[in-house]
């Protein structure tokens, strides 16, 4: 289960350049279903790891450096925290 935890906290974004993301950027590539047949069923399916591509990894790390350099450091370490419910 995943839980949001709601703060006041406002981050200022004005040195960050987001003009790279748009709706095609979150839209996933389109894989074509072939029809599968006794043997391929019960075979491993092999590259079904997806995950983000280098490019967007990469993309991300220039987006988050404007944000970051502009939080403090008890903002840094709260984001970096690990919540847990009990």
């Amino acid at each position: 289960q995943r839980f949001c935890i709601a703060t006041s906290t406002k981050v200022d974004l004005k040195g960050a350049n987001y003009d790279a993301v748009t709706d095609a950027y979150f839209a996933r590539e389109a894989t074509k279903k072939s029809k599968k047949d006794e043997s391929s069923f019960f075979a491993a399916e092999a590259g079904k790891a997806g995950g983000a591509s280098e490019e967007k990894k990469a993309g991300q790390k220039k987006m988050d450096e404007a944000v970051v350099k502009g939080l403090d450091s008890d903002v840094k370490a709260y984001l970096k925290a690990r919540f847990s419910l009990s």
